[in-house]
């Protein structure tokens, strides 16, 4: 049992909201001891919450996408030239979340969140589409299947997450673990299933549970990462920003490097999945801060409050430089820049020049507001798919 070798790596990773994220695909290749993500591909490659990928075949890709304001399942084809998604869901009533390969069977499960709030796992035929209820009354969050007749999942029960193991055939739904998170996984070549135990709150730990006889035992500490894969070879990837490290808890003391990305477009790593061959990754990131920069200054030379406000957080500050707080709060946003938006007709900013640095955007600004122009410089601090503050020069 290895406690405290992940904590230095793994301080905080906060829990990601449903911001714009895309889904990647690197083909894995190893080169000695080191790996390299190389062929990188945008598979979802839509505006909005793209997440929870899972491969259905080695070249084939399910996942979580939204469309028109509804989450669907998608099975994408990673040799396929057609840029059209194969939207595999029609469901009119809800969102599906989680979609999953049923073993030994071509049929799909995913996790159906109705539009008056009924929440429920179900199997849906790939021709037809139609869907069945799989574990009745339940409130299943993340599932992750052991065999074909047996689930873990980590299940809503009041505020928490609880893990249960579901039986299909005898219909029956045991409780193995309390306060758990949504990182649900079988341990390739084993008989085992890790979950991420959150009872400690200074770090969390990966523990294994045997289905069959319920044993659970302590793997590793991973800090506060919510999110985990493995490798066939049992080795295990836990991301950190734009990093993802690699850990065997077998022959490693401490975890080493995975792969970094430069791409400004892979922020906050969150979920992952490998094929079963161990040549493909998916990941799901955030995409670049620059976005949210342009979104607002889009609502802000529409002079459109609502379009504006969008890309901020609840609790949003604003800076005079170097660290003067002149405000905090949305609301208190919306009055200041309400007013000035009906007030100004000629109101337009054109960025000179806007810097990208991690979490942070820079924006040289030339901004005409009545009758006047100027200069100024805006810093957007970005976390969690919201910018959180903001500070002008």
């Amino acid at each position: 049992m290895k406690i405290f070798i992940l904590i230095i790596f793994f301080i905080s990773s906060s829990v990601l909201s449903q911001t714009n994220k895309e889904i990647h695909v690197f083909d894995i290749v190893k080169k000695g001891e080191s790996y390299i993500l190389k062929n990188g591909k945008n598979i979802s490659n839509n505006t909005g919450y793209d997440s929870q990928p899972f491969f259905y075949e080695n070249d084939k890709v399910l996942f979580a996408s939204e469309k028109n304001g509804q989450t669907e399942i998608v099975l994408s084809n990673l040799n396929s030239t057609n840029k059209n998604l194969n939207y595999r869901s029609n469901t009119t009533n809800g969102g599906e979340y989680s979609p999953q390969r049923i073993p030994n069977s071509s049929q799909i499960s995913a996790v159906r969140l109705d539009n008056d709030g009924l929440q429920r796992f179900y199997k849906y035929d790939r021709k037809s589409k139609k869907s069945t209820e799989l574990i009745p009354d339940l409130k299943v969050a993340y599932p992750a299947w052991f065999d074909e007749n047996t689930v873990v999942a980590s299940v809503i029960v009041n505020d928490s997450l609880h893990l249960i193991i579901s039986d299909l055939k005898s219909k029956t739904n045991t409780t193995v673990a309390k306060n758990v998170g949504r990182s649900v996984h079988k341990i390739p070549d084993t008989e085992l299933m890790s979950f991420i135990s959150k009872e400690n709150d200074k770090y969390w730990l990966l523990k294994s549970l045997n289905p069959k006889t319920k044993k659970i035992k302590t793997i590793t500490s991973v800090g506060k990462t919510e999110d985990v894969a493995w490798l066939p070879n049992g080795t295990l990837l836990l991301p950190n920003q734009s990093t993802i490290y690699q850990f065997n808890p077998k022959t490693d003391k401490n975890p080493k490097l995975f792969f970094s990305f430069s791409d400004e477009n892979i922020n906050n790593i969150s979920r992952m999945a490998v094929n079963s061959e161990g040549t493909k990754i998916a990941i799901v990131a955030e995409v670049s801060p620059r976005y949210l920069a342009e979104e607002q200054l889009i609502g802000y030379n529409n002079r459109d409050i609502n379009a504006f406000l969008k890309p901020f957080a609840k609790n949003v500050k604003i800076y005079r430089f170097p660290n003067t707080l002149s405000y905090e709060g949305l609301e208190k946003m919306r009055e200041n820049y309400d007013s000035f938006f009906k007030n100004t007709p000629d109101l337009h900013c054109k960025i000179l020049k806007r810097i990208v640095f991690k979490d942070k955007v820079i924006d040289h600004e030339l901004v005409t507001a009545n009758g006047r122009t100027f200069k100024a410089v805006a810093i957007y601090s970005i976390k969690n798919g919201k910018i959180v503050s903001v500070t002008f020069m």
